[in-house]
């Protein structure tokens, strides 16, 4: 698919930067220096640098891994801190976009919204691997969640006349950047709620099937006692 070929074509990329000892850990860092940047943008309103920005952060994102797995120094520490960074981009995205929209309460609670939901999908995954649970498929993924909000904010900068006759607010709203949020808002709370109640019933049946094993196991060694009682 489309995922298969970008990463197909980052891969001359990331030989050139495994050949200028380029490591993970500072794809990860620049990753956040360019999120923080995304926000920044965002919170005084500037859409199209917020969108190119949060790109190359995406970008530097994906070459982290690949980095790191083209010279297999892949490890734990350097997942933790990739993942920490994935969080910290993401807040900064939509806490610029909370900033810019704090004179329209509603809109800020949409982006609230979109902002918990996305971490709960993020720690449903997480919750899942730390009980030894296979994630659970769901919809508003990580990379959705970035595909989306970019494109909602390289778009925002076109204007929509109708929209902005129709209604009258104290800044520029930045509508597909706002439809996009509200899509996450709604779609990452629901999968992340589905996520975790289906993780709930795993955990459930796992505990379920344990007991019965235990239970099992008790009365075979019940009867072999018994057993050896007869035989005296």
């Amino acid at each position: 698919g489309l995922m298969e070929m970008a990463y197909w074509g980052l891969q001359p990329l990331a030989r050139f930067l495994i050949f200028l000892r380029v490591t993970p850990n500072q794809l990860s860092w620049a990753s956040l220096v360019f999120g923080g940047l995304s926000g920044t943008a965002l919170a005084y309103g500037y859409f199209g640098f917020a969108a190119l920005f949060a790109t190359y952060s995406a970008f530097l994102d994906t070459l982290d891994g690949m980095v790191a797995r083209l010279t297999e120094v892949a490890s734990d520490a350097g997942e933790v801190l990739d993942a920490t960074v994935d969080r910290y981009v993401e807040f900064f995205f939509l806490g610029g976009l909370i900033l810019y929209y704090r004179e329209i309460p509603m809109f800020q609670l949409i982006a609230l919204f979109a902002l918990v939901g996305s971490f709960m999908v993020s720690y449903s995954t997480a919750k899942a691997e730390a009980l030894h649970i296979p994630p659970p498929p769901g919809i508003m993924r990580r990379p959705e969640r970035a595909f989306y909000l970019i494109l909602g904010a390289a778009l925002s900068p076109i204007p929509i006349p109708w929209l902005d006759e129709t209604f009258h607010f104290p800044v520029a709203i930045g509508y597909p950047l706002l439809l996009a949020t509200l899509v996450i808002a709604i779609l990452s709370n629901v999968s992340a709620i589905e996520r975790l109640w289906t993780i709930g019933r795993d955990v459930r049946k796992r505990e379920a099937d344990a007991f019965t094993a235990h239970q099992v196991a008790v009365q075979e060694e019940v009867h072999g006692t018994e057993v050896i009682v007869d035989n005296d």
